[in-house]
């Protein structure tokens, strides 16, 4: 059980989240105290750690379709393409190039990543993934060169930005058919030689596409992103780090936020070797645009009041919601206490290992002690690691997000606060690799127990379990206008009869 020491420490961190933040609503108080006094002695439910029976029985569709090669020297022309937005956008992206790629039958450059205006990472593809087995997994599905040939020099992302240029495509649709590229991407190819199609993030549809393009699209994104070996030697790390089955020792290294790392005195021993990845979801960027309450009081509702008016002129993504309407409906993400207390009740417990794949935490230290309180052996990436290991990539926001998804990737049970690219990217991820067990939070269902204020440990721990029966690893086939790249079945995962 964790030492006394400890606890007094949770304590008192949660007492100076109450001052900062205000209280919590009152249900988060009853319920905190509520599994404190039932499950500190829990043993896992037999079955939370074990794989699940759909794992033997879904497996990916190879099939891409007869292979396909050009030479520099014949060839129909070039399509190229710039990528914006981050990590998981950009991953999305390049899938839909290659595609695209394919069913005008022309050569694709390598894909150009723009800047990231909002992290201000210069990161670019071969920074993040392995171009070479990139090249070599897609080599007989389409053509694709690192750089264009030096006639083409003067296509560049500067060229574009200057002017109005007849080889650039722009204003292409979101989700746009295959036709829309045969009829405005290809005669500009044939007239030029090359087109920039910019921007380039979700333009390609998800339905009515040839199946062995969907099956391609698969191939891309599971199989050809690998990322490149600095990332995957750290990730392979931590990983190990985190199965230790030896006791982490007297002084346990805690996350709290950011960069940040904290002792904790601590006589738990994991034998396991089994962890929980969460991806918080829940910086300040994200409370901001949520247009949600997370509880702070006037003092939140200025400070991210002011944080919109600033960043986006006072738009928000659910400005003509009230908090409440945002709360029922669910598009509020789950604060680092909501998931602690999800997590808790379906059955984890204080000796469970959490892996936090997260960016500074909004709230800092106040606003994570309730999940401390819950599960005191909480890691990152930084707490993991040494400052030599982690350093190559700081300042790199892309890097160090590719590391938290192959962490993630790897984990026995994954869970995201909300719904976002990186929570949709691993969902499929994890089903293309074999069903590994992601738990899908019923946001609904949530915020209708969190806002019962006379609602104890006991009934919200049935009810939870309850509403979760089939959300936690179960393949969830993809239906009209999805994300093939979040519910990769029945597209790129067969089900054996």
């Amino acid at each position: 059980m964790v030492g006394k020491d400890a606890q007094e420490g949770h304590r008192q961190l949660i007492s100076h989240a109450l001052q900062e933040w205000e209280a919590p609503k009152a249900v988060y108080v009853s319920l905190l105290e509520g599994v404190s006094k039932a499950r500190l002695e829990e043993e896992d439910p037999p079955d939370i750690w074990t794989p699940l029976p759909d794992s033997n029985i879904w497996f990916p569709l190879k099939d891409t379709g007869p292979a396909m090669t050009f030479s520099a020297g014949n060839t129909t022309g070039f399509l190229q393409v710039f990528l914006e937005g981050g990590l998981n956008q950009q991953r999305i992206a390049i899938c839909d190039a290659v595609a695209v790629a394919r069913l005008l039958g022309v050569m694709l450059v390598l894909p150009q990543f723009d800047v990231n205006p909002f992290w201000q990472d210069s990161s670019s593809f071969a920074d993040i993934f392995d171009v070479d087995h990139f090249l070599q997994t897609l080599e007989h599905d389409v053509s694709i060169v690192r750089e264009l040939p030096k006639e083409y020099y003067w296509s560049s992302r500067e060229y574009y930005a200057t002017g109005v240029r007849a080889t650039r495509v722009k204003n292409t649709p979101a989700r746009s058919p295959p036709s829309w590229f045969l009829e405005n991407v290809l005669p500009v190819i044939k007239d030029y030689g090359i087109a920039a199609v910019v921007p380039f993030s979700h333009r390609l549809a998800y339905d009515n596409i040839p199946p062995h393009i969907q099956r391609l699209r698969c191939k891309v994104n599971f199989e050809a992103l690998r990322f490149v070996p600095a990332i995957v030697k750290l990730g392979n790390t931590i990983v190990q780090r985190l199965r230790a089955s030896e006791r982490f020792g007297q002084r346990e290294r805690v996350y709290t936020e950011g960069t940040e790392s904290r002792d904790l005195d601590s006589d738990i021993s994991r034998k396991s070797g089994k962890f929980v990845a969460v991806h918080l979801r829940f910086d300040k960027d994200m409370a901001a645009h949520s247009g949600c309450d997370f509880g702070g009081g006037k003092i939140e509702q200025l400070a991210l009041a002011k944080y919109r008016r600033d960043l986006w002129q006072g738009r928000g993504s659910n400005s003509r919601h009230s908090e409440v309407e945002l709360r029922q409906h669910g598009k509020c993400p789950l604060t680092p206490e909501e998931i602690g207390l999800l997590l808790a009740a379906l059955g984890f417990n204080n000796r469970t290992c959490l892996y936090l794949a997260s960016y500074k935490v909004y709230g800092g230290s106040p606003r994570m002690a309730a999940l401390h309180e819950l599960f005191p052996l909480v890691q990152n990436k930084y707490s993991l690691t040494t400052d030599e290991e982690i350093g190559q990539f700081r300042g790199k926001a892309s890097q160090l997000a590719a590391l938290d998804y192959y962490v993630s990737l790897q984990s026995d049970v994954f869970i995201s606060a909300s719904p976002g690219n990186m929570h949709n990217a691993l969902v499929g991820h994890r089903t293309y690799a074999g069903v590994k067990k992601t738990i899908r939070p019923d946001l609904i269902l949530l915020s209708q127990l969190f806002m019962n204020s006379t609602m104890d440990w006991k009934d919200f721990q049935e009810q939870v379990r309850f509403g979760h029966r089939n959300r936690i690893g179960n393949v969830k086939p993809r239906q009209f206008k999805q994300s093939l790249y979040t519910y990769p079945a029945p597209d790129c995962v067969c089900k054996q009869e």
